[in-house]
């Protein structure tokens, strides 16, 4: 007789994971509880402060394979979590500060020009 395997329970976290939030917990929060668990700097807010405010959507994503010397990976490994997002941080501010001045081509090495 052969054994079978055993079957392996998938137990659903009780954490979202992948940036999930989880909604049902969040509509339960009552306002005394947001205000409970919010940092210090959010508490004297004036009371129009979110008056103009506008929904950003978030910028999709493209999953990309890298490569980039260790040093560098190692230091913004450093920095702390979400350290990806910093690099991206950093490539946008590059693009942009490349976008906004004016176009130069280098002078390539032995072309005659």
């Amino acid at each position: 007789m052969s054994a079978k395997p055993a079957s392996k329970r998938i137990r659903k976290p009780e954490v979202p994971s992948g940036g999930r939030a989880d909604l049902a917990r969040r509509r339960r929060l009552t306002d005394a509880d947001i205000e409970r668990t919010s940092p210090p700097e959010l508490k004297n807010l004036p009371k129009d402060f979110w008056d103009s405010a506008e929904l950003v959507p978030a910028v999709v994503k493209e999953p990309i394979s890298l490569r980039v010397d260790t040093d560098v990976l190692t230091w913004f490994r450093a920095q702390g979590p979400r350290y990806q997002s910093r690099m991206n941080a950093v490539l946008r501010a590059y693009m942009k500060a490349k976008a906004s001045s004016p176009k130069k081509r280098p002078a390539l090495a032995g072309r005659a020009g």
